[in-house]
């Protein structure tokens, strides 16, 4: 069953934007909207750049690098170990062979 998509309606630079998100991640998507609007504002607040379209812009760029920055340091996530499938397939083989010593004792005794 799939999750249903709720809308919200948020603030960013002092611009509403409705957007749709699943409901399990309302929570993340305020905390985002919450982030983005403080580095927007931290932006227009030093005055070098202007306009809307340009602060998001930098924004981006600014989170992207610090994403990139955080994933750069993280430590490699391990490999999953290897599934060994042997005790299965020598399980499945076991089954197998008692359901036809038992299908061979049904067809004698028919």
């Amino acid at each position: 069953m799939s999750e249903r998509a709720i809308h919200l309606d948020v603030t960013i630079l002092g611009r509403e934007y409705r957007v749709a998100c699943k409901e399990s991640e309302r929570a993340e998507l305020l905390e985002s909207v919450k982030y983005l609007d403080l580095r927007m504002r931290e932006i227009r607040d030093a005055g070098k750049i202007a306009g809307a379209e340009r602060i998001a812009v930098m924004a981006a760029l600014n989170i992207s690098n610090e994403m990139l920055r955080i994933k750069a340091t993280a430590p490699p996530v391990p490999a999953a170990p290897a599934f060994d499938s042997a005790p299965i397939e020598r399980r499945i083989s076991s089954m197998q062979a008692a359901i036809e010593r038992a299908m061979k004792g049904q067809e004698t005794s028919a």
